[in-house]
């Protein structure tokens, strides 16, 4: 299943930002109004790269899939930087 939504928090010491959902759901509304042109592209580059366009698409697509649950935290000092995608 592809996520739908991503959670991202900015913290520091002077300054913090309340969590931020973002509805990556909305995301897929240009991704399919674009797709024929994404299409044609992904397969040029394929064909010019010497790879099988669908095995490069069944990659991109187990990648995409596989984001659900990451959870990525990035701290230096007191900065600190969380990205959560449900």
């Amino acid at each position: 299943m592809i996520p739908n939504i991503a959670v991202i928090e900015l913290r520091s010491p002077h300054w913090h930002m309340p969590r931020l959902w973002l509805p990556l759901f909305l995301l897929w509304i240009p991704v399919i109004l674009l797709s024929p042109l994404i299409l044609l592209v992904v397969c040029a580059a394929c064909l010019a790269g010497r790879i099988n366009p669908w095995r490069a698409m069944a990659a991109f697509w187990a990648i995409l899939c596989g984001l659900r649950g990451v959870n990525v935290h990035v701290s230096s000092h007191d900065n600190k930087v969380l990205v959560r995608i449900l």
